[in-house]
């Protein structure tokens, strides 16, 4: 199971979505050390208040996100490139929330709509796999 063509492309989403994750903390960094922010406040100059919100935005979705990834992955066969395809869309999205939020709090809605799409999408196929699975397990 492991080694199936959609087993490694999410396998590869998973590395890619965890290095969006680091990326978002190097960004909250910089932004400490560019207006001269000490560690524990994450308060102080509202760009890197932007900042420490897309990181902890992202941090609250990514854990929705990875389970119904390979959840997905694991219990969708119909399309199975379909969950890896999402994941995509995904880190996409949170890219695009990123961009937005840093630039205007106002201009994060595409990014986190485009973020949430995806992860409904990945429940649907879990839910939709489970299902089907169960039934072909339990079928008489």
């Amino acid at each position: 199971m492991l080694m199936t063509p959609d087993t490694l492309l999410t396998a590869a989403v998973t590395i890619l979505s965890v290095l969006f994750v680091f990326y978002t903390g190097i960004v909250v960094a910089q932004m400490r050390g560019k207006h001269s922010i000490t560690a524990p406040a994450v308060t102080g100059h509202p760009e890197f208040e932007r900042a420490y919100r897309v990181q902890v935005n992202t941090l609250e979705q990514f854990v929705i996100f990875l389970p119904l990834l390979w959840l997905a992955t694991i219990y969708f066969k119909l399309l199975p490139w379909l969950p890896a395809l999402l994941g995509l869309v995904w880190i996409i999205g949170r890219f695009l929330y990123m961009r937005g939020y840093l630039a205007a709090a106002e201009k994060r809605s595409n990014g986190f709509l485009i973020t949430a799409l995806a992860t409904l999408g990945l429940l649907i196929l879990s839910v939709w796999g489970l299902i089907t699975t169960w039934m072909a397990v339990t079928a008489v």
